[in-house]
């Protein structure tokens, strides 16, 4: 069994910080972070600086990782006897010598599109007259992403070839997905100019040095590089089964004994 930290999954509207220009005021990327912090820091002592910049060379020195699972899926095995993450498929946005990050991609809580704009304030450009009118991206079901930060928003979208930087706060996971934690991705959503394909989820899913490692060294997951249609365009109880056919498996041939692929 893998243990995990079982956090109660909850949502209000008070969850949402409207006042910063961050959608939750949360980054949960330390890039991000260490570029402002270095800009902040210029005016810092000479010493300061030069230990600052030992720090950065050291982290640039460090060995590649054996198992570089960024861009992958994490596919729960029957031993996750879990209840937060048995049953899904977590989409893995980073994975380096800090840990690992990323958003289950299945577990759709009751909130859609629409009601978690009107919840932060975001006006829909696009007013249907009646809900069978309203369009897709809107009807779509925000995800629970784990249970780190539980009251933050995350946002999975596609990267326009003609504006790869768009958002104030973006990873880059690869040349056609990134992950936005800055509330300026959802006013474009509500616009109706955001990204062409879209996935909501409060809450990520996180890991400290070695620990996913060690979960794999389990058999607690299965992992595969990840296919953007099943995250974007399958219905949401089809992911893991599609999530597994890219391995050649299917769920009537999982058992808690198998190993990791």
């Amino acid at each position: 069994m893998i243990k995990r930290r079982n956090v109660p999954f909850s949502f209000s509207a008070e969850d949402f910080d409207e006042s910063a220009d961050s959608f939750g005021g949360f980054d949960p990327f330390g890039r991000i972070q260490a570029r402002r912090a270095a800009t902040a820091a210029a005016a810092a002592s000479e010493d300061e600086a030069a230990g600052a910049g030992d720090d950065a060379a050291a982290e640039e020195a460090k060995a590649p990782l054996d198992l570089d699972l960024t861009n992958h899926f994490l596919i729960a095995m029957p031993s996750m006897l879990d209840p937060i993450f048995g049953g899904t498929v977590v989409y893995l946005c980073e994975h380096n010598h800090n840990g690992a990050l990323g958003v289950v991609i299945n577990k759709p809580t009751d909130m859609t599109m629409d009601v978690l704009l009107d919840r932060i304030n975001l006006k829909l450009e696009i007013k249907p007259d009646t809900p069978d009118a309203m369009p897709e991206v809107y009807r779509r079901p925000v995800m629970f992403g784990g249970p780190v930060q539980v009251e933050r928003g995350f946002v999975l979208h596609s990267v326009p070839h003609s504006a790869p930087d768009s958002f104030s706060s973006t990873l880059q996971v690869t040349d056609g997905i990134a992950l936005t934690t800055s509330k300026d991705v959802l006013e474009a959503v509500a616009l109706g100019n955001g990204p062409a394909q879209v996935l909501v989820s409060l809450g990520c899913s996180g890991w400290s040095a070695g620990q996913l490692e060690d979960e794999l060294g389990r058999n607690g997951w299965l992992t595969v590089k990840a296919d953007p249609a099943i995250i974007f365009e399958l219905p949401v109880e089809e992911r893991f089964t599609a999530a597994l056919a890219l391995l050649g498996i299917d769920p009537v041939m999982l058992s808690g004994d198998a190993g990791r692929a």
